[in-house]
């Protein structure tokens, strides 16, 4: 579960997964909000998935906006750990 993927393993996995893409070797998902208490009650929400799941994300806020990046730091990859919390997020947000 913790080896790296081939960019047709992440190119198939993408396509499961609305509204995410590469970025600079990271997976990668941009959030808008209408004001910046739901940014950061989502920030809040995908805090304790990525806690559960052992695997947080690099993010970064912005007033009504979240980036999200997803790799493996550990493996210098992107895994199946990185699919299963996008998916995870998605479910929060699609």
């Amino acid at each position: 579960m913790n080896d790296v993927l081939d960019d047709d393993a992440i190119q198939q996995a993408l396509a499961g997964l609305p509204g995410w893409a590469l970025d600079d070797s990271k997976l990668f998902r941009e959030y808008r909000f209408t004001e910046f208490r739901e940014a950061f009650a989502f920030m809040t929400r995908v805090a304790e998935l990525a806690d559960m799941q052992d695997h947080h994300p690099d993010w970064y806020n912005s007033y009504t906006t979240v980036r999200i990046w997803l790799i493996s730091h550990d493996v210098g990859g992107i895994t199946q750990r990185d699919m299963r919390l996008a998916n995870s997020i998605n479910q929060l947000r699609p």
